[in-house]
């Protein structure tokens, strides 16, 4: 029986394992959309704003290990959810976008939605294609699964014409070989054995791949066994942490911060990372963070087998050493009004064991790291590219990758209002998320910048575009109106209460939680 290609695409992104769709369809899609009823292996889910799309594929690809798909709508489409592609592209996360298009022959005519989708496609420094005929576009999704996956990881874009998709003549295409992570060359660890037994200050720095298990439990018996200290890059895609795991401390987000925990080092050796550099330009400050003085070596590069390769170390400087590992501990529960400070404190109290922590809480969210080390067990996914508006939509790729595990989402207020419409999704969906909003009605990271920068002159109309306040942000209304129950909390108690309840409940819940500003 003949098939469509928008029936052969579908057909081979399932063969290839790519199973659920985050989509937000037009006009162009409607063959695809129609496609999905003869194949019922892929799941698709609606989200109202292609930054969502985006966002949650992310979220899923990071967790599942393997990619989802989104469906843009044309240019403009994509356009919407770049900012949350650009953090998936620096979390080298496994993504396949397919991008629908106007029929080929309908591309001359400058219709109102005609634009440059191949500038957009190479912004993301990715793989790219577009499928020229039924027959072929089989072959290219199956390209594209391939080019997802392959070390390590990438956005895949895949254009699709909407006469490609209705045209009878599909093939599925035949899976492609994944290019795995290149094992790191004997010499290269015996060199850096040669650094990390010198007896100078070193600093082993973990960047991708390299915080999950295997690298926690190797990068620490390579500390204890040589004094080396041991980092994780500042926002890491993934990274294990709690009870059982060793407790690795990330670079700071501010330049100062980076400055102190690299200060007097001799050697920092960069596993899967990348040198850690100032995240903005400051007028009179350097933009390289590494200590004058201090010499830069590569364990891994990305695309290498940084584990293996700390695995390798490991069993050549620490062959009878143990990892240290973190103990179970929880902060006691904290009473009285929320501060930046105690409502961390509530989280760690409570996190549950395996639990999925979409981490956008940004300056109301700096004690976190601290208060739920000796949690149990659990991920942590962070804000890669730094593109804010990620923490929801992550959250809600996370929950349909690991349905069985609980996900928190901390999220910061403004950032929430970008992709605020991922409620609507997770209650559409029936997902397992407890969002903690963190309402402090600022935008508090810039009031702090705003001095750092060195700016003059700031007066009310500058302080006026850094407050969320007049009118105030309605959390608990906002969530009702998407159909996720919500509550609010103003004092440690009441987070703790509400915090407990909604996880101790099937589905999804928000709590607007009243924290003043840091800064």
């Amino acid at each position: 029986m003949s098939i469509n290609g928008a029936q052969a695409l579908l057909r081979t992104l399932v063969g290839g394992g790519v199973d659920v769709c985050f989509a937000n369809p037009g006009t162009s899609e409607m063959h695809f959309v129609a496609a999905l009823d003869s194949v019922p292996e892929m799941r698709a889910v609606l989200s109202l704003f292609e930054g969502t799309v985006t966002g949650a594929a992310d979220g899923y690809g990071r967790m599942a290990g393997r990619p989802a798909a989104t469906l843009l709508h044309l240019g403009p489409g994509m356009a919407n959810g770049l900012a949350n592609l650009h953090n998936a592209r620096r979390a080298h996360t496994p993504l396949v976008n397919v991008i629908g298009d106007h029929a080929r022959y309908h591309k001359g005519f400058d219709a109102p939605l005609e634009s440059d989708i191949d500038a957009l496609t190479g912004w993301l420094q990715g793989w790219s294609r577009t499928s020229k005929t039924p027959a072929e576009v089989g072959a290219d999704g199956a390209a594209a699964v391939a080019a997802a996956q392959s070390s390590p990881g990438r956005v895949a874009n895949l254009v699709l014409p909407a006469d490609v998709s209705w045209s009878d003549g599909g093939v599925v295409g035949e899976q492609e070989p994944v290019s795995p992570a290149v094992p790191v060359d004997d010499d290269r660890v015996a060199e850096i054995a040669r650094v990390v037994r010198s007896g100078e200050p070193t600093v082993l720095l973990l960047g991708h791949g390299t915080t999950l298990e295997r690298g926690l439990l190797a990068a620490s018996r390579v500390a204890a066994a040589t004094g080396a200290k041991l980092f994780a890059e500042t926002f890491p895609a993934r990274i294990e942490r709690g009870a059982g795991l060793p407790n690795v401390e990330r670079l700071g987000y501010l330049a100062e911060q980076v400055q102190w925990q690299l200060s007097e080092t001799k050697h920092l050796v960069l596993v899967g990372a990348k040198s850690p550099v100032s995240f903005f330009a400051y007028p009179g400050k350097a933009s390289e963070l590494v200590p004058e003085g201090c010499h830069v070596h590569v364990l891994s590069v990305l695309g290498e087998d940084g584990t293996g390769a700390l695995e390798h170390l490991a069993d050549e400087v620490a062959a009878d050493q143990d990892p240290v590992l973190q103990e179970a501990v929880r902060p006691g529960m904290p009473s009285g009004p929320l501060t930046p400070q105690n409502w961390t404190e509530v989280i760690g109290a409570l996190l549950p064991e395996a639990a999925i922590v979409s981490d956008e809480a940004n300056t109301s969210g700096l004690m976190i790291p601290m208060t739920t080390a000796g949690a149990p067990r659990h991920d942590v996914l962070t804000l890669t590219g730094g593109a804010i508006g990620q923490g929801l939509p992550v959250a809600t790729g996370a929950a349909i990758a690991c349905p069985d595990r609980p996900v928190v989402c901390l999220q910061a207020d403004g950032s929430a209002m970008y992709t605020v419409s991922s409620l609507w999704t997770m209650a559409r969906e029936g997902l397992d998320v407890t969002t903690v909003v963190l309402n402090n009605r600022a935008y508090a990271i810039l009031r702090m910048e705003l001095s750092r920068v060195g700016a003059q002159g700031a007066g009310p109309k500058a302080n006026q575009l850094l407050d969320l306040s007049g009118p105030d942000l309605d959390f608990v209304a906002l969530s009702r109106g998407m159909g996720v129950p919500a509550t609010r909390a103003t004092t440690a108690e009441e987070l703790a209460d509400q915090f407990a309840k909604a996880l101790a409940e099937p589905g999804p819940h928000v709590i607007e939680a009243m924290v003043p500003p840091l800064v």
